[in-house]
């Protein structure tokens, strides 16, 4: 009772969750948590591993049982010839018989069939962790490029209103009579580039929000809020945790699994035998009858049969433990491209912060008082302009990377559950 009232709880706690997204107030705002939280109740993925641990956990129930018994019937010595041919009851060893025979395993064949059926059962429970961080990885991924772009969007408000203003001042030095008539079209085309550049904007929030909603479904309609995460990125710590992260943990019951069968193989050298009971049922004049009988397998020949199975089952030991060797090292050539990618973004974040935004800043209102005192040029203006909406727009990129790169880190890492 208590697994269903789990499971029951869960739905009802994944559709309270739901409802909760979709009242008002709660439907213009999609935090990076409750996204992690809607993608553990609503993606497939998850739904599918964890029947697969069940149905790993039902097929250990009959691992180390006997296999059925089997019923006989039959018909013994029944004359084929003379003029009792085919009678049943005229012969004193005609018998019709009913019986029954088990066929029962060696202990070590059976018990080496429960190992298998458990490490079954862990490697279920890995495959089910390893798909967990996945889809939390991949979630987060979706949600911190889709609030980039809300980002990006956010900033085109104080663009236009800068264009407002810069064509004002065009206007302004125009009827001052210090300005040429054409200069009044640079603002209305660095307008429509603005246009221009926030339609991509929007077909790219689109695509970003289809990315997310493979994940969380119908919620990814609403807007990402709160700002690009940051968590703590400890290198040492990171690269203590290597052995720990889920991918490399499957191979643990794998490797046990494989040493099972190895095992099992192992255990068809030693004989299975088995029992058989029968009752025979002769005519009214002659007694019945009852036999029993035991068979034991004969392993004559394991060069041809046993000892091939063996070494199969070592070769794919050896795939296991190999295969693993090869992701450790695959996993620790990530981690250290990780880190460095992430200094790199880190540096490259703090110089847009500390220098290049501000630089573009400084310029632009340089050129600006140049304009409006007479000795500047307005394509100075509108040049320095558009450094400084590109270096916003880049700072914003390069935050996003950051942002990636750190949590790509932190859910292969960082993530204690």
């Amino acid at each position: 009772m208590k697994p269903s009232y789990s499971r029951n709880g869960r739905t009802c706690l994944a559709a309270l969750a739901a409802c909760l997204l979709y009242l008002p107030g709660w439907a213009a705002a999609l935090t990076l948590e409750q996204a992690l939280q809607l993608a553990e109740q609503q993606t497939p993925s998850l739904a599918a591993q964890a029947a697969g641990v069940d149905a790993a956990r039902s097929a250990a129930i009959a691992a180390g049982e006997l296999p059925d018994p089997k019923l006989l019937l039959g018909l013994q010595n029944v004359p084929a010839e003379g003029p009792d041919r085919g009678s049943l009851n005229s012969d004193f060893m005609t018998m019709q018989m009913v019986g029954v025979m088990q066929e029962v395993p060696n202990r070590a064949k059976r018990q080496a069939r429960v190992d298998v059926a458990q490490a079954g059962i862990q490697r279920a429970s890995a495959e089910q962790r390893v798909e967990r961080l996945q889809v939390r990885r991949e979630t987060a991924l979706a949600w911190i490029s889709a609030l980039a772009v809300e980002h990006k969007l956010e900033l085109f408000t104080t663009l236009y209103e800068e264009n407002r203003l810069l064509g004002k001042a065009v206007q302004a030095r125009i009827a001052g009579g210090r300005g040429q008539a054409a200069d009044a079209v640079a603002p209305r085309q660095e307008a429509a580039l603005l246009a221009e550049q926030e339609d991509q904007l929007i077909s790219q929030r689109s695509r970003q929000r289809a990315a997310l909603r493979r994940w969380i479904g119908e919620a990814a309609e609403q807007t990402p809020v709160g700002r690009l995460p940051a968590w703590p990125v400890d290198a040492q710590h990171y690269r203590s945790k290597l052995q720990q992260h889920p991918e490399l943990g499957a191979f643990a019951p794998m490797t046990e699994e494989a040493e099972a069968r190895v095992r099992e193989a192992v255990a068809d050298k030693r004989p299975d035998w088995s029992w058989e009971l029968d009752y025979q049922r002769r005519g009214r004049e002659f007694g019945d009858m009852v036999s029993v009988q035991f068979s034991i397998d004969l392993p004559l020949f394991p060069g041809a049969r046993q000892n091939p199975r063996i070494a199969a089952r070592h070769a794919e030991l050896n795939r296991v433990q190999a295969e693993r060797e090869a992701l450790e090292r695959e996993h620790a050539a990530q981690l250290s491209d990780d880190l460095a990618e992430f200094q790199r973004l880190q540096r490259a974040v703090q110089r847009s912060e500390d220098s290049l935004v501000p630089l573009a800043e400084e310029k632009l209102a340089l050129s600006l008082a140049d304009y409006r005192g007479g000795s500047g040029e307005l394509s100075a203006v509108v040049a320095a302009r558009r450094e400084l909406i590109e270096a916003r727009l880049r700072q914003i990129d390069l935050q996003e990377q950051r942002a990636l790169s750190n949590a790509r880190l932190y859910f292969a890492y960082g993530e204690s559950r």
